[in-house]
């Protein structure tokens, strides 16, 4: 079984900071980490191929200095990884991504079948939730979005049984492979790595590949590829309302009354648009 998973390496967003004055992302001395949902997908490819064997390659593009995302990847026992790296990919938004991402995995399938690939279910960045989706429709593979639990996967038959969570329930469903799954939070624990996958995470070589390696087509990635425009990004404003207390004698009930009748006195269209 050959399973590939599909990491970013983004700004921690509890650190990240907004400039006052360009109203963009500050980076600069933000400490980078592995997109906490793509870890949930990796743990998950592990347990399979501790069940089936196989090999897990880690797939990201980004800058060199994600290569330290991939090494951490690795040393939870990944087996080998590949950095898709170029100055042509800066830029791209969520559907060059997935174009440049494709393309490194179809070369994969080159050197071996590819039968899983296991994206984030978003990234805590950008949030769109679309590269995953979008790698599927180009693969032309099964989409199976917010799975729970992998119940079942039948390598004779080439099916997997996923349990998804949906608005209305959890579906049970069967998909034959190859296919893409992105897993939901808290679906497992990320496992902690051991000293031999340490040791061979940095002493292994990486696969650094540009666009020449994989990009069929120089238009589709980068700033050329990329039709998404963001208009503005800012930091919602404090609201300057101070809190107000309500004081009520006789319990909760009183408290909630006189809360209600603050809240009509305040807003006196309240009651209108309630009764209707």
């Amino acid at each position: 079984m050959h399973i590939v998973v599909c990491i970013k390496q983004v700004p921690d967003s509890a650190q990240i900071r907004i400039h006052p004055v360009t109203n963009t992302i500050m980076r600069q001395g933000v400490p980078a980490i592995i997109n906490p949902y793509d870890l949930f997908s990796l743990e998950e490819a592990l347990r399979l191929k501790d069940r089936f064997g196989g090999r897990v390659t880690v797939l990201t593009m980004g800058p060199p200095m994600a290569e330290a995302s991939l090494r951490k990847a690795m040393s939870f026992g990944a087996t080998d990884a590949v950095l898709l790296t170029d100055r042509k990919f800066a830029g791209s938004d969520t559907l060059a991504t997935s174009y440049a991402l494709t393309s490194a995995i179809r070369k994969l399938h080159e050197e071996e079948p590819v039968d899983l690939v296991f994206c984030g279910k978003q990234t805590i960045d950008g949030d769109t939730a679309q590269v995953g989706p979008g790698i599927a429709t180009r693969m032309n593979m099964q989409q199976l979005t917010y799975v729970a639990k992998i119940e079942d996967v039948n390598l004779d038959s080439r099916e997997i049984t996923v349990q998804r969570r949906s608005e209305g329930g959890v579906q049970v469903l069967k998909s034959r492979l190859p296919a893409m799954i992105t897993m939901l939070e808290g679906s497992n624990s990320m496992r902690f790595g051991t000293m031999d996958d340490m040791f061979r995470a940095a002493r292994t070589p990486l696969k650094l590949w540009n666009k020449d390696t994989c990009v069929d087509d120089e238009a589709k990635v980068g700033l050329k590829g990329s039709p998404t425009v963001v208009s503005k990004v800012f930091v919602p404003k404090p609201r300057a309302e101070k809190a107000k207390m309500i004081e009520a004698e006789g319990g909760a009930s009183a408290q909630a009354a006189a809360a209600i009748d603050m809240l009509f006195t305040t807003y006196p269209k309240l009651a209108n648009d309630l009764v209707r």
